[in-house]
């Protein structure tokens, strides 16, 4: 296994694809806020990676339930439209606030999954260089 396939490497690396994917999505719904019949999207991954998990993930297995025992599993952010909803006449479901919502729990999330990398590479840094 090299530096940088390992099992947490690769899962914050596809969180972060996940969150970039999320704000291009949010954004697109928000240029479209005032298109009529257009339906919204969002990005589904979190519910793909609990299955995932549950399901057993790979070869690595955790001695305690907290443990993360996933390995490279394909588990990949997906696109998917919310059509059985309508916020207007015109038949556009797009909600402003819950857009301006989403956006504001994606950087976050996007934030808090940048630092778990950072800390990876100080890891890295750390154990290569050495401290002095």
């Amino acid at each position: 296994m090299g530096i940088f396939n390992s099992p947490m490497f690769n899962l914050l690396q596809r969180g972060l694809d996940a969150s970039a994917l999320r704000q291009r999505v949010i954004a697109n719904n928000v240029a479209n806020l005032n298109t009529p019949g257009f339906k919204k999207s969002y990005v589904s991954f979190e519910e793909q990676l609990k299955a995932a998990m549950e399901s057993g993930g790979g070869p690595l297995k955790g001695t305690h339930p907290l443990h993360i025992g996933v390995s490279n599993m394909d588990v990949k952010p997906e696109v998917k439209q919310v059509k059985d909803t309508t916020m207007r006449y015109d038949g556009n479901n797009v909600d402003i606030d819950e857009e301006m919502v989403n956006l504001a729990a994606t950087t976050i999330e996007y934030d808090v999954i940048s630092q778990g990398l950072i800390d990876r590479f100080n890891v890295l840094s750390t154990v290569i260089g050495g401290r002095r």
